[in-house]
């Protein structure tokens, strides 16, 4: 896997844009580029929901949206809300973060539910939940019993990271979060990657999917390397 095709890469790419500054402008750009390099998604916030999935409704780029976006710390009946606006919308993928105050004070049944909530939401319309779980503000311990959660709530993957927080996605977590859940979870690794050789590592490490604003940048070097 050292030597990923560009195939690959672009296929497990979700081309993300979750700044608060962004623009329709800035969108329109972000949708463009995922369909030239068929990325698997855009990842935009829910007020851009409507616009990607008119911009890709000739595509098979899905749109992915944030749940919950990006404290975790709204309300199960917000979240659930969110969720079922995006799918309104357009969205077939959902990246919501967990309760992480909860998790960290082991009111596990809170968090379980609150995932499950939102899972159920999505699995009645053919979307997949992606739970993002903030592992730079976990011990081991307690992304262990994240990993558990999530499974048990049926969620189709665990994701590291916000990229808002103190940290993103470390190869570590990627083995550790791949060996502690379910075989019908994957792994999504997202925050800080910026490389192609980072994003192969993660990739080799488990993750299945790599939320990134830098895939233009990966693609690019990739081409590079194969010239």
């Amino acid at each position: 896997m050292h030597n990923i095709s560009q195939i690959q890469l672009a296929s497990s790419i979700d081309h993300t844009l979750l700044k608060p500054n962004a623009t329709a402008v800035m969108i329109e750009t972000l949708c463009a580029e995922a369909m030239v390099y068929s990325f698997a998604s855009v990842c935009v916030n829910p007020c851009y929901v409507a616009l990607s999935s008119r911009l890709l409704r000739t595509s098979n780029v899905k749109v992915c949206t944030v749940i919950g976006f990006p404290l975790g710390a709204s309300t199960t009946e917000s979240k659930v809300f969110e969720a079922e606006n995006a799918l309104a919308h357009g969205a077939s993928e959902l990246d919501m973060v967990i309760a992480i105050g909860h998790l960290i004070s082991g009111d596990d049944d809170a968090v379980r539910k609150d995932i499950a909530s939102v899972v159920r939401v999505a699995h009645a319309q053919n979307a997949i939940v992606k739970v993002i779980i903030e592992t730079c503000l976990l011990t081991d311990e307690q992304k262990i019993r994240a990993c558990a959660l999530v499974t048990e709530a049926g969620a189709d993957f665990i994701k590291t990271s916000t990229g808002f927080s103190t940290g993103g996605a470390t190869l570590e977590d990627i083995e550790l979060l791949r060996k502690h859940v379910g075989k019908n979870v994957r792994v999504k690794a997202s925050g800080g990657i910026r490389d192609i050789a980072f994003a192969e590592s993660l990739l080799l490490a488990g993750a299945e999917r790599i939320g990134t604003s830098s895939g233009v940048s990966m693609i690019k070097e990739l081409e590079k390397r194969e010239l």
